[in-house]
């Protein structure tokens, strides 16, 4: 799986690798602008010399500089270039000023505050080489204006990253009020950056394209750092020895989930936390309900077995009697006495649980309560509003574009809780408490905003603790869930709701090569 990294981790490798002296700054700089170049060439090059139009805009730093080396690599190709260079930022480094003059051997440069729509007309390529990864504050309005028009002509490419997007956190730093469409293309360099993932930036990324620049030295000790975030997709391989079943093996070596329901009407999320379970492969699936809400459940399910659970000593002695390995709680419990004696009851019996919905927002006024029962084998699955009751501080902090990233926001609750932590979103993010963290990211050509249902996660509960029955560990059970999730909303497309997804998954395994 490929490592994400932050902009500083990115700085540290490339003056690594200058310091060893296998390359310089220059080197690595004209490899990004052939990169960029290649990547333009490959998929808008085909109208000829003639037709083939570009704009470049530049800015004061190394960004910068890889958007000369791109100009001038294009026009040597017989494109039509152009430049634009957003003036003042201070004296250029050695290996950027090298790669203006350069470009002054071939083309002139215009100011970027000239810059206007006129000048990126339909089909007109627009590189921004603005700022990359170095941005660390919002973006004057010149840029933004800037951007904008180079978004009109629809090929617009990001040289590392969009120009108003942090690289750290994903965060949108530009003037107020602007919202910029998705790039088509972002070509970064070695590794994706967090800000790729992660929120604005993992939806205007447009396609991302990770261009090796002869890093792989520094590469393979990343590889090795446990607390490097990985952008988690699971090979077929992996897929199979998570959910494939064996002809040798009979249902009750599958796992058995216990889903604990809510009072009568209030039953349809636990049953949808069920049907993931039972559709993820678990071999029996159990609704755990009260009394009163028997015939609800009962006139719906089937394949699922329903179970009257009137107290916390019945579901423990159930328990018990029938092997359940792992339980869901949460999902339409109400956030009464009872979720707390379920909660404390399922914590106690030694499985893996998942916390969700109901089952997290009951220890909203007292969350050390809830941290002192977890285990590293629990998972928490917190919407952004349930996260910010129990972690109210690491939810703060990512309210500031410039401050903790969700990545560091969801690995300090993980390692506050003692359990792993899935925050839900369109850049799912999952930390297991000793720092190791995934990334499951829903956006560009995987985005899946059809999930926006009431329900879905109620159903991602219920498949994250299906791979948990069946021996997944916690962490990865979370990841593959969330993977799993957002695939079969894919597949299933305008008009999913909750009770689609589960009915999707044995078409997202067949597609994986189940």
């Amino acid at each position: 799986m490929q490592r994400v990294i932050t902009s500083e981790q990115m700085r540290d490798a490339e003056q690594a690798a200058i310091r060893s002296g296998r390359v310089t700054e220059a080197r690595l700089m004209d490899r990004a602008g052939y990169a960029i170049a290649d990547a333009v060439q490959s998929r808008w090059g085909g109208a000829g010399p003639a037709g083939n139009r570009a704009v470049v805009l530049c800015g004061p730093g190394n960004n910068g500089g890889d958007g000369f080396v791109t100009a001038r690599i294009l026009f040597a190709r017989g494109w039509n270039v152009e430049v634009w260079e957003l003036s003042g930022g201070g004296e250029r480094q050695a290996a950027a000023a090298e790669a203006r003059e350069s470009w002054l051997a071939s083309g002139t440069i215009r100011p970027l505050e000239e810059f206007e729509e006129r000048d990126a007309p339909e089909g007109t390529v627009a590189v921004d080489a603005l700022f990359g990864t170095g941005l660390s504050r919002p973006v004057p309005p010149v840029v933004c204006r800037a951007l904008a028009a180079g978004l009109g002509g629809g090929r617009l490419v990001a040289a590392d990253i969009l120009s108003c997007i942090s690289a750290d956190t994903g965060r949108l730093l530009a003037s107020e009020g602007f919202n910029p469409g998705p790039a088509a293309l972002t070509v970064t360099f070695q590794w994706a950056k967090h800000g790729h993932v992660l929120g604005h930036g993992a939806v205007l990324a447009g396609e991302l394209l990770v261009a090796s620049i002869g890093l792989e030295p520094e590469a393979r000790q990343l590889e090795a750092d446990r607390r490097a975030p990985q952008l988690y997709e699971p090979s077929a391989e992996r897929l199979r020895v998570l959910v494939g079943k064996s002809a040798l093996r009979h249902k009750y070596e599958h796992g058995h989930v216990m889903v604990v329901s809510g009072g009568p009407g209030k039953g349809g999320a636990a049953r949808l936390a069920a049907r993931g379970a039972l559709r993820v492969g678990a071999g029996l699936v159990t609704v755990g309900s009260p009394p009163t809400a028997m015939a609800e459940h009962a006139a719906q399910l089937n394949a699922i077995m329903l179970e009257e659970i009137a107290s916390a000593a019945k579901a423990a002695r159930y328990s018990r009697d029938r092997r359940v390995s792992a339980a869901c709680l949460g999902p339409g419990m109400g956030v009464g006495d009872r979720t707390k004696r379920m909660v404390r009851c399922m914590l106690g019996a030694g499985f893996p649980v998942v916390l969700d919905a109901d089952a997290l927002t009951a220890y909203e006024r007292d969350p050390e309560q809830l941290f002192d029962m977890l285990r590293d084998d629990c998972v928490l699955t917190p919407h952004m509003g349930e996260f910010g009751r129990l972690f109210p501080e690491e939810s703060a902090e990512m309210e500031d574009p410039l401050a903790r990233s969700k990545i560091d926001a969801v690995r300090a609750a993980a390692e506050r809780s003692g359990a792993v932590v899935l925050l839900k979103g369109h850049d799912s993010v999952i930390a297991d408490p000793a720092g190791g963290v995934r990334v499951v990211a829903s956006a560009g050509g995987r985005s899946a905003p059809w999930l926006a249902t009431a329900g879905s996660g109620d159903v991602l509960a219920g498949i994250v603790t299906g791979l948990l029955a069946r021996g997944a560990g916690p962490a990865e059970s979370a990841a593959c869930g969330a993977w799993l999730h957002a695939e079969a909303a894919r597949m299933f497309g305008p008009g999913l709701v909750a009770e689609d997804l589960p009915e999707a998954l044995p078409g997202v395994l067949r597609g994986s090569g189940l």
